[in-house]
């Protein structure tokens, strides 16, 4: 896609996580697209190195991270590595999440714990090991990626919904406490979305039905607006999620 100059990100150094949804490799190219140079972090079930062939496609540096992306030391580990690799952190984007779903009664203690350290714990580390970089260095853009169960409840996805509600409040959050150190922490709400093609079959679907747009997201349908978010041009916005859902939350 065309990059206007001022989302240009060239001589910027990014950082995202990997998981196993395929997500992974079309928002690290988007970046890559836009100039940056992209470490991806993960482990190695996910779709790390497929994202790492896509940074180096479009000739930027960049890095695979074999990590858990929930552990700190191999957080810190990572961002260190980064910093010593590639010279800086200027972006972070926490992509890595996992779906689940089940009757409420019948979620254990221990998947409601693997919820929320994937989806919540996760970003906390990453932001903290990141972010504190960025601080030191004068500025920096912190991008989470989550889902519009962060303001809208699900059946049969309560532990999915409160782990998204807490990734929204840790992106409003921390962008009060880091604004005046120029780190802008922003979300990005993310629909029904797949990396499977949107056959005619697909579009009777239900819930295609029920979306305004009738169809599924895409992947590509966030990158445009992850590199706005990591970009020079988004200095004026902070602690925003923004939800990209083909119009779903605007039923009443």
């Amino acid at each position: 896609m065309p990059v206007l100059d001022a989302w240009d990100l060239t001589g910027k150094t990014a950082i995202i996580t990997a998981d196993r949804r395929r997500w992974t490799p079309i928002l690290a190219s988007s970046l890559a697209e836009a100039g940056a140079d992209v470490a991806v972090a993960g482990s190695d079930a996910s779709d790390r190195d497929d994202a790492v062939a896509e940074v180096e496609r479009h000739g930027r540096r960049t890095l695979s991270i074999p990590a858990d992306v929930t552990d700190s030391a191999a957080v810190e580990g990572a961002v260190q590595k980064v910093v010593s690799d590639l010279g800086r952190v200027d972006i972070l984007v926490n992509n890595a999440r996992v779906e689940f779903g089940m009757p409420f009664a019948e979620v254990t203690e221990a998947e409601w714990q693997t919820v929320m350290d994937f989806n919540v714990k996760s970003m906390f580390l990453w932001s903290q090991a990141a972010g504190k970089r960025m601080v030191e260095q004068g500025g920096g853009r912190i991008v989470n990626i989550g889902s519009g169960l962060a303001v809208r409840g699900l059946r049969n996805s309560v532990a999915a919904c409160a782990s998204q509600g807490a990734i929204h409040q840790l992106t409003s959050g921390l962008s009060l406490e880091w604004a005046r150190s120029n780190v802008r922490v922003n979300g990005i709400g993310a629909g029904w979305v797949t990396t499977e093609p949107q056959t005619e079959e697909a579009q009777k679907e239900l819930l295609v039905r029920y979306i305004p747009s009738r169809r599924r997201g895409h992947p590509t349908d966030l990158c445009g607006l992850l590199v706005y978010l990591a970009s020079d041009a988004c200095d004026f916005v902070t602690g925003q999620t923004i939800f990209i859902d083909g119009g779903a939350l605007a039923h009443a």
